[in-house]
């Protein structure tokens, strides 16, 4: 997804300063995410204008460089709502992504599932979500409503009604995404609405922002895999890679990979 040119975000003034909690090695990957990002939707000049359209060509490649700083930002919390997979899976893939980005809804159809598929339900992977919202008031509205569904754990569901095929160019304006919620089997959709406009979304939504702008991430959708940056909808074999790498790894150092927990609510049923 291109970098917009004036990103709209509660948190993008403090996150200027976040980086430097992370420390040193959280800088170094910032820059390689960062570039990662930039050569992920940098200008064509012979291409036509794609300043709203979403762009993902260039990552970082699988074998450059594992962060544990990175790591160590897996939340591994068996009952977040906005994540799938066992607390205790030996791969975290981190997602930083906004609903309005056409390349997020590209992996959320095409490469999410395969990976659900094949390493999730073995146990290998765990999927956690943080919302991105970077395209403006639309994009929070999704990003809350994703958090809110969470609440009454439809949030996968919500999920891909949300990055279905032409969802996007609905528009994300609150009566949209209450009728997503909706769709997405959400019960108790006056619950839904005050959660949506509450501050305990506005709080996640804005930590998740926050994280992502702290580790250097310019453009959605950005990943961690175990520490490892990947930008942009990068095809299914960069995934693949980067899971395996992480998986052998894991066995051959034995790390802890955290706290155990049940399995979170699993977004292919």
């Amino acid at each position: 997804m291109p970098t917009p040119k004036k990103p709209v975000s509660t948190g993008q003034k403090s996150s200027s300063r976040k980086s430097l909690v992370y420390g040193a090695v959280i800088v170094v990957a910032a820059g390689l995410l960062g570039f990662a990002s930039y050569r992920a939707t940098a200008p064509d000049d012979t291409a036509p204008d794609t300043s709203s359209a979403p762009a993902a060509e260039v990552s970082a490649e699988p074998n450059e460089g594992v962060y544990p700083e990175l790591a160590k930002l897996a939340r591994r919390d068996a009952d977040d709502k906005l994540a799938t997979g066992r607390a205790d899976a030996p791969v975290v893939l981190i997602e930083y992504a906004d609903f309005k980005c056409g390349y997020c809804g590209k992996f959320a159809r095409d490469t999410e599932p395969k990976l659900i598929e094949k390493y999730v339900k073995d146990g290998t992977l765990r999927i956690e979500w943080r919302n991105f919202p970077i395209f403006g008031e639309e994009s929070e509205n999704a990003a809350r409503g994703a958090w809110a569904a969470g609440q009454q754990d439809r949030f996968w569901e919500f999920h891909s009604a949300a990055y279905a095929e032409g969802a996007k160019e609905k528009g994300f304006g609150k009566d949209r995404v209450k009728a997503l919620a909706e769709e997405a089997g959400v019960k108790d959709l006056n619950r839904f609405m005050k959660d949506l406009e509450g501050k305990p979304a506005q709080d996640a939504v804005t930590k998740d922002q926050e994280q992502a702008y702290g580790i250097g991430a310019t453009s959605t959708p950005s990943f961690l895999i175990n520490g490892r940056p990947i930008a942009g909808a990068q095809p299914e074999e960069t995934f693949t890679q980067a899971i395996e790498a992480a998986a052998e790894q894991a066995k051959t150092t034995g790390k802890d990979t955290g706290n155990a927990g049940n399995d979170a609510a699993d977004p292919a049923k």
